[in-house]
């Protein structure tokens, strides 16, 4: 098997104001891509997840990234380094979708600290991309696990996971 791609982040914006005489206008546009081949080097991957999964109210979903998770094409994944997380929460949820902080087994190579979290709120999104060789190291039985939680009771969250990564 073989996976190529983009990552690609873009803000554009224009941003006005209204003065006695004019509107001044200020246009803005930021983007970064990064062309990922297929391989376990700088700049590659060779491994892809991405799913549709829903959490019920004060849930967790812990993804075991060595050895659990599948491909769409059916094959078990074993992830030893991620090279791209992508996290977006449905709109319609009424609670946050939180990445990070599992229990035990943490995979943390992406934050400063084992108990760090990111609160993604009804219809936004998070990503982070290391394209390096080096990539978020992944340890199958002691750093394998990313959760995805459910911010409080009351209603269920849905959420639009994808993470690239290396097989070596």
């Amino acid at each position: 098997m073989a996976l190529t791609g983009d990552v690609i982040f873009k803000l554009t914006a224009t941003y006005t104001s209204a003065k006695d005489l004019s509107t001044v206008t200020d246009p803005f546009a930021i983007s970064n891509t990064i062309a990922l081949s297929s391989g376990t080097g700088a700049n590659q991957a060779d491994l892809l997840f991405h799913d549709t999964r829903t959490i019920a109210a004060s849930g967790t979903d812990d993804l075991d990234l060595a050895g659990s998770l599948t491909d769409s094409l059916g094959a078990t994944l074993t992830f030893v380094k991620v090279k791209t997380i992508y996290v977006s929460a449905a709109s319609g949820n009424t609670n946050s979708v939180v990445v990070g902080g599992a229990a035990s087994n943490q995979f943390v190579a992406w934050v400063g600290d084992a108990t760090d979290k990111v609160n993604i709120l009804p219809g936004g999104a998070f990503m982070l991309c290391a394209p390096s060789a080096a990539g978020y190291a992944v340890a199958a039985g002691s750093t394998d696990v990313l959760r995805i939680a459910n911010s409080s009771s009351g209603t269920s969250v849905t959420y639009n996971i994808a993470i690239e990564g290396t097989s070596a």
